[in-house]
């Protein structure tokens, strides 16, 4: 059965803010509260005006009473509310385990205790990485092998979502999605980044030689993921998204030039950080074939692509 009433978890950060913008856009009927801290990475701007579809929570997933209380009046919780930058899980690691899992436990307790269906949205991160020459993708069956603070904090989460699920008889699903690009991402992301940097006269710096490869997905086609799952997915299972469109830093960097008609040496290369991960790859055949979700949107990448890199270009400008 369809939730009527969601509550939204970090519902003002880039991926939160866009799957309530399109869900109320796509789905009448749908009442979306989102509960958000507004941290750095999030903006109640991004977000409508409160309405009779529409309510905007100021608070902290690590406040138990006030998730208790927010979880009762919902049908579904759809968590995304989490740190996810990995510089600066190096830097606090212990900020990403107190919000990604003690932040993610008290949620599936309050999900589990009042039986309110939830979704836990995660990263492809948690698997660690891939050769870079080969053609092997995640599955829903790759180990977990995390490299930094903030993909560890979100192998925990996943984790502790599916022991709730056997333990507590919670009714959970989880989403492990590629890298996302489109509106209302913070600057200190690689697209964003790399557009301010490159339109206020400064190179593109890419870490190490550039050649990690990601793969990337319109966070419109991560949203209908989502909904996918909600509508047609078994409870308990873990589901795949990926746009099957595979890029190196560098040859994104390029393209990032290329659609800013800028010469394409405006590149620079720096010192590496510590545990980068070489490749990310989707299979997301399980998610297609139980659920008949593709990534749309994603098809048309360089057409997305520009229209984002145009949006943070003019975004940067007026700074």
């Amino acid at each position: 059965m369809k939730p009527i009433n969601l509550l939204v978890t970090g519902g003002a950060g880039f991926l939160g803010s866009n799957f309530v913008s399109r869900t109320l856009a796509t789905r009448p009927g749908i009442r979306v509260t989102v509960l958000d801290k507004l941290t750095y990475a999030g903006s109640r701007a991004y977000l409508p005006k409160d309405s009779d579809s529409f309510q905007f929570v100021l608070g902290d997933i690590l406040d138990e009473d006030l998730v208790s209380k927010q979880t009762a009046k919902a049908d579904a919780v759809i968590h995304f509310a989490a740190e996810t930058h990995n510089d600066n899980s190096l830097q606090n690691p212990k900020k990403f385990f107190e919000t990604n899992v003690l932040g993610s436990e008290i949620l599936a307790r309050a999900s589990a205790r009042l039986g309110k269906r939830f979704h836990h949205v995660s990263t492809d991160e948690v698997f660690g990485d891939l050769p870079v020459w080969s053609t092997d993708k995640f599955t829903e069956a790759s180990p977990y092998r995390p490299s930094s603070p903030y993909s560890a904090s979100k192998a925990a989460s996943d984790l502790l979502v599916r022991a709730y699920v056997r333990s507590f008889g919670l009714n959970a699903t989880i989403t492990n999605c590629s890298n996302n690009f489109g509106l209302n991402q913070n600057w200190e992301k690689l697209i964003p980044n790399s557009v301010r940097e490159a339109v206020t006269g400064l190179p593109i710096t890419l870490y190490g030689n550039g050649q990690n490869v990601r793969d990337w997905i319109h966070v419109d086609d991560h949203t209908e993921g989502i909904w996918s799952v909600l509508e047609k997915g078994e409870i308990g299972e873990t589901y795949l998204l990926g746009g099957s469109n595979e890029l190196s830093n560098h040859s994104l960097a390029l393209k990032i030039l290329e659609i800013l008609d800028l010469p394409k040496d405006s590149i620079e290369f720096v010192q590496d950080r510590p545990g980068h991960d070489l490749r990310y790859a989707i299979d997301f055949s399980k998610a297609k074939t139980e659920l008949g979700w593709t990534p749309l949107k994603t098809s048309n990448f360089m057409k997305e692509l520009e229209s984002v890199v145009l949006h943070y270009k003019e975004k940067a400008l007026s700074e």
